[in-house]
């Protein structure tokens, strides 16, 4: 039993739309503060969350009053990817967003003796290679530094909806690290140890590191789109009209092209996704060649938004993502309300966390560390 002077109890950093939140809460976790710099995440966040009022606060990281955040036995923190995505400016962790990251260090340094014993910090895979690898280094060090021992480890939503979208967590505690750790962590199958995580690791053995046994997730998905697409009507106005759909063909290079007139003339209905892409020749949409989706994004500009070809029977339509495939997309049930357009609501996804993903983490490596170390945090 976990000791009941260990609250299940989170303080949410970066908490955007709350899918943090909603991964947590089927394993017993209870988010006492959550915060963000968006008035409009928050209002996603409120329209399921009655409850936000009472302890979301809107304010940029370096304005909160560390005072002012009630003491839990977790906090999470899922900093800006921009500076540290592919998809973004590659600044690093000092660039404008993703420098957030050292707003929610600075409250646990205040925070002393009373930090919560446990941590959950997730980013993009680019965290562990921007700068050559230094932004990796100089977070997992600064963690240490507060007394955190930490596991790394890699986790794809694909495992759980049909949406690739590999992520890096970091599971920091107080208590219970190993001079064995990293072996141990090394050992982990590919599924949770990127080719890159393990090269980032085998260069800063010097850091302080924790090892939590992690069962093997389950395996990525090969199929699963279309059962997440929204059936809408031949007559509804998201289609786009036959010029639109002509000017994307003409988009894609001679491989994308015949694949999709491949699917055309086929005797079924087939759903693929797309982006647009800058290329240096030209804007190119790009097919994926799979029932799944790539990796969702903030629907900032054209190229942030993920397309859908509906393709079969000698026909195809063309279409935005809508945002209720978006939630599903990341593991958010029907009755989530959405109730902001369209481009808010995408965004709001698009930047969250798989919900799914989030549950599987507490399962088999948060309320584990509580478990066992719940008599050590109580005499803390």
């Amino acid at each position: 039993m976990i000791d009941s002077q260990l609250p299940l109890t989170v303080a949410e950093y970066f908490a955007g739309i709350g899918l943090v939140r909603m991964g947590l809460e089927p394993r017993g976790w209870r988010v006492a503060f959550a915060n963000d710099i968006s008035e409009k995440k928050f209002e996603m966040y409120r329209a399921f969350f009655p409850d936000a009022g009472t302890h979301y606060l809107v304010r940029d990281i370096f304005e909160l009053e560390p005072g002012s955040v009630p003491t839990t036995t977790l906090a999470t923190c899922s900093f800006p990817c921009i500076d540290l995505s592919l998809a973004g400016n590659m600044n690093g962790i000092s660039g404008k967003h993703s420098s957030a990251f050292w707003g929610f260090v600075r409250i646990l340094k205040t925070q002393s003796e009373s930090m919560p014993p446990l941590i959950l910090v997730e980013n993009v895979p680019g965290w562990l290679y921007s700068n050559k690898g230094a932004d990796f280094r100089l977070t997992v060090q600064a963690l240490n530094e507060l007394g955190y021992a930490c596991d790394v480890f890699t986790l794809n939503a694909q495992s759980f909806t049909p949406q690739s979208r590999p992520r890096v967590f970091l599971v920091g505690s107080r208590f219970g690290d190993s001079k064995q750790s990293l072996p141990s962590i090394l050992s982990r199958p590919k599924s949770l140890l990127s080719d890159h995580l393990r090269t980032s690791l085998l260069v800063n053995t010097d850091l302080n590191w924790l090892y939590v046994e992690l069962p093997k997730p389950p395996p990525l998905r090969v199929s699963g789109l279309s059962e997440i697409v929204e059936r809408l009507d031949d007559a509804d106005d998201r289609w786009w009209s036959e010029e639109e759909v002509k000017r994307h063909l003409q988009m894609m290079d001679s491989s994308h092209r015949e694949r999709v007139e491949q699917l055309i003339h086929e005797n079924k209905i087939t759903y693929r996704t797309f982006f647009r892409r800058r290329r240096v020749e030209a804007q190119r949409a790009e097919v994926r060649d799979d029932d799944l989706s790539g990796c969702l994004r903030t629907a900032v500009g054209g190229s942030g938004k993920q397309f859908l070809i509906q393709a079969g029977m000698g026909n195809i339509k063309m279409r935005a993502m809508t945002p209720r495939e978006y939630a599903r997309l990341q593991g958010v049930p029907d009755d989530y309300l959405i109730t902001v357009n369209g481009v808010q609501a995408l965004t709001g996804f698009g930047d969250a966390v798989c919900v799914p993903a989030i549950t599987w983490i507490a399962a088999h490596a948060l309320n584990p560390l509580v478990e066992k170390y719940s008599r050590q945090f109580a005499l803390a």
